[in-house]
């Protein structure tokens, strides 16, 4: 089995066989992004990636895998009825398979009517994750993500009410120093009225790649500063109110690990950030932030 272009998945996901269902993103256009770049969005042919799972049912990896990934950025944007064959023959190939999930767009499942969701969830899809980046309009349309923060709140609605799991991911300092404070208390009120599952928060990191990176070098776009990085965290969790939803701040650029699970650790989580705040926890070395 072959891949096209560079293959990016969820952390959770480090033990799942990566099926590339569909290549790149179909939105593509992020300006803190460089994940897809070099790919253009197009649907791998059914027989195609049917194909790629006979290969591994045939030799020594059958019954290795508990847990598919579909790939790559949006492979929720692939029609129905083949998204569904898809899962059929992973079913019926993989013996040990109790999972599939994938990267979905607001886009993607706003091209699905509620029925072709519950649809999907009934066929076997268990989860999307779904990048919010930001719950401030002014952000999102900055960082052009293609969709407003009702859009996005919306499809994270309808994903949970078709009986699918949310998986959602949102950046700290993606606002910038001077909209950091606008960018967490919108971010937490976005989740708040999402009530994803899962929530994962990763920390903004400039590479050369991205286009914003552009800005940043020509003064134009201004990170917040370590400690200011930490307070827009403490802000977003203290504004997010989600029973029961777990949260992961562990991604590998962040400077401070947390998890826990809302709203029951929020004072722990808090009470975290403040320590490192004051000095009395250590935080990420900037060399192990490397993705």
């Amino acid at each position: 089995m072959q891949y096209e272009g560079r293959i990016f998945r969820p952390p959770s996901e480090a033990d799942s066989l990566i099926l590339q269902s569909t290549v790149g993103c179909s939105q593509n256009g992020c300006a803190f992004c460089s994940m897809y770049k070099e790919k253009k969005f197009h649907i791998r042919p059914l027989a195609d990636v049917c194909a790629d799972v006979d290969e591994i049912a045939a030799g020594p990896w059958a019954h290795a895998f508990s847990r598919v990934f579909l790939a790559d950025g949006d492979a929720l944007m692939r029609k129905t009825e083949e998204q569904l064959a898809i899962f059929s023959h992973i079913y019926a190939r993989l013996p040990r398979c109790g999972r599939i999930t994938c990267y979905a767009s607001p886009a993607s499942i706003r091209a699905k009517t509620q029925d072709e969701l519950e649809a999907l969830a009934a066929g076997g899809l268990n989860m999307v994750y779904m990048g919010l980046e930001s719950g401030s309009d002014a952000v999102l349309s900055r960082m052009n993500k293609g969709a407003t923060a009702a859009e996005i709140i919306l499809a994270g609605q309808r994903v949970r009410a078709a009986g699918l799991r949310l998986s959602v991911t949102a950046i700290i300092g993606l606002g910038g120093a001077e909209g950091s404070e606008e960018h967490a208390k919108k971010t937490g009120e976005a989740l708040s009225a999402m009530q994803p599952e899962y929530i994962g928060l990763l920390t903004l990191m400039l590479e050369g790649e991205e286009p914003l990176y552009s800005d940043y070098r020509a003064g134009r776009f201004a990170p917040p500063d370590q400690a200011g990085l930490l307070r827009e965290l403490r802000t977003l969790i203290a504004h997010t109110d989600s029973e029961g939803s777990v949260l992961r701040a562990n991604h590998a650029s962040n400077y401070l690990n947390l998890r826990g699970t809302l709203n029951a650790d929020k004072p722990r989580l808090i009470a975290e950030l403040d320590a490192a705040l004051a000095g009395r926890r250590a935080l990420k070395s900037e060399w192990m932030r490397g993705l």
